[in-house]
């Protein structure tokens, strides 16, 4: 990592969405090799991807309005890696989104691409892979944007602390994708770890006198990599725990013995504070939390994080929230807090309707130009499984869609795919299996006007198996979006689904939950040209093909960095004198 090296002027903050003064915006710069390496996130040694020879990744922070550059060279051996920057959102910079095959071509191994973009907003953020099942490699770290120099938090604390959190498999992402590839179809199975910070224990526990049956993990660890996180505390303090969800799969909840927390923030923006006893988090979800640390001081407590959502396989993550003086080494005496039942959705629907925009947060606008209707479905295709969107499961192509499209390419239906459809058939049994299970490959591109106001109504169904409707978090690229509102079953856009949409302070987000067999619907406007994908966060879901991407205003886009274009038909166009 290379030191702050230079103020930014007032023309790199032209694009940012909150521009500060030239005097608090830096440019900081970050110098990273990504490879293969020896690691152990559960005390069991595997292969993992690491930046400069570190799980996870460097945390990066900053301020608002500051750009960050990163020089990231690729040593993995026989494959190529972007990065995404998880909700930023690229205002004017969308070739540095990080997303192969949409945004850019995949840097090929002993090559060097500059990801250069503004954080224009502050925020809990994390950045991690976006190509093929890296992310669940291990391939993340953190990202905090903290307020422009002169303003202010509009909360108070005393101190800050940061969980990134995530899941782990003992089996390679390469045998992970083989079998969601495989006809007859092999699913993963579901993780062996929950990480905290890039840490757990598996196969003993840390709270043995508490788990009936469980072995006791060495009190002091032998392995400095899967130690036991400690989060130091003074006591009658308030303080700020940044989360975030970057897991491959696993839904999660994070309770702490005896405290109640208090969300401020949820994805970079502020939303209306409230008190909650736990809280759940979806991967791709992001938060800050206060925490006041009023209880017994002669105690430690017992962080808690377990698996929702799914019928839980794999143990809950423990961590130590040590009031000090006392010893980072003296466990808890009560037990860890037990998080909800994986399928108490009540208590998950209680949690997610409470989030507000707090006074002060933008509005929607009051109406939409364009509603988009997106059927999730898992359906078959050619002896295989599939997640389908509208009955297409997206395939990207070799060529990225943001260089095609500023090329006006026309080979193969690159610069204009086909239409993918707005809405489907309201007549679809919602819940049952699908009555005829074969889906078709698409690009699943949507084209939309510059400046529009689009709605998009995410709707839940059974699976292929019957009385299965699961979890997706979806997120978008490029922009936040409005939460208008949730429903049961079928979205019909009628008096009464109108009546459940909040337009008076829905919560801005950029990553967004839909509940077994019910709906989801949002509003954002489309004003930032380029290229954006809008996916399931669960990465076996997405390696599935559930995700869109949308086009927006692509001849808007400026001039774009040759180097991320060379490949695919983009590459032949370059060489032969076409201009990005």
């Amino acid at each position: 990592m290379l030191p702050l090296m230079a103020v930014a002027c007032c023309a790199l903050l032209a694009f940012a969405a909150r521009p500060h003064c030239a005097e608090a915006a830096k440019a900081r710069h970050f110098k990273w090799e990504i490879s293969n390496i020896f690691w152990s996130p559960d005390c069991e040694e595997k292969v993992v991807i690491g930046i400069n020879g570190q799980f996870p990744g460097p945390t990066i922070r900053a301020r608002a309005g500051d750009t960050i550059h990163v020089e990231l060279k690729n040593a993995l051996h026989t494959e190529g890696v972007v990065i995404h920057w998880h909700g930023i959102r690229q205002i004017g910079t969308p070739w540095a989104d990080g997303t192969a095959a949409i945004s850019q071509c995949a840097i090929n191994p002993e090559e060097t691409f500059t990801y250069r973009f503004v954080v224009d907003k502050p925020g809990t953020y994390f950045y991690h892979g976006h190509y093929g099942m890296q992310r669940a490699a291990g391939l993340y770290g953190s990202l905090i944007v903290d307020v422009a120099e002169g303003e202010e938090e509009p909360f108070k604390y005393d101190g800050e602390l940061n969980l990134l959190l995530s899941d782990w498999y003992h089996e390679s992402i390469h045998t992970q994708m083989v079998m969601l590839s495989s006809k007859p179809f092999r699913w993963i199975g579901e993780p062996q770890s929950l990480l905290i910070n890039g840490r757990g224990q598996f196969n003993c526990s840390l709270s043995a006198a508490h788990t009936p049956g469980a072995t006791q993990c060495p009190a002091a660890a032998v392995n400095r990599q899967c130690a036991p996180v400690v989060l130091p505390v003074q006591p009658n303090k308030t303080y700020r725990l940044r989360l975030a969800s970057t897991t491959s799969l696993a839904s999660l909840n994070l309770a702490i013995g005896n405290h109640k927390l208090t969300v401020v923030e949820a994805d970079g923006n502020y939303v209306d504070p409230f008190a909650v006893d736990d809280i759940d988090l979806y991967s791709g979800d992001s938060y800050s939390v206060l925490l006041t640390t009023d209880q017994d001081p002669s105690s430690n407590y017992w962080v808690t994080v377990g698996v929702r959502g799914r019928l839980p396989k794999t143990p809950p993550a423990l961590a130590v929230l040590n009031y000090r003086p006392n010893a980072a080494s003296k466990l808890p005496s009560l037990a860890p807090p037990v998080t909800p039942a994986w399928d108490d959705y009540a208590h998950s629907k209680a949690f997610t309707y409470r989030i507000r925009a707090r006074a002060g947060t933008p509005p929607p606008p009051a109406t939409a130009d364009r509603r988009i209707e997106l059927l999730n479905t898992q359906n078959k295709m050619d002896g295989g499984i599939k997640w389908s969107i509208n009955n297409a499961s997206m395939v990207l192509p070799a060529t990225p869609y943001l260089g095609s499209l500023k090329l006006g390419l026309n080979k193969s239906g690159l610069a204009a795919p086909a239409p993918a459809p707005d809405t489907f058939s309201h007549g679809y049994d919602l819940r049952s299996p699908p009555a005829n299970p074969n889906t078709t490959a698409g690009p699943n591109v949507y084209a939309l006007a510059h400046g529009a106001t689009v709605d998009v109504v995410l709707q839940n169904a059974n699976a292929l198996a019957a009385n299965v409707s699961e979890v997706h978090p979806w997120h978008l690229h490029g922009h936040d979006f409005w939460v208008l509102g949730y429903g049961e079953g079928g979205y019909r856009g009628d008096a009464a689904d109108e009546a459940r949409l909040n337009l008076r302070d829905p919560p801005l987000r950029n990553t967004v939950v839909i509940f077994p067999y019910g709906w989801t619907k949002i509003r954002f406007v489309a004003d930032n040209p380029g290229v954006w994908a809008f996916h399931c966060h669960i990465e076996p879901h997405l390696h599935m093909g559930m995700g869109v991407v949308f086009a927006e205003a692509v001849d808007r886009v400026g001039e774009v960095p040759k180097e991320g274009m060379m490949c695919g038909a983009t590459a032949s166009a370059l060489i032969n004198g076409g201009h990005l």
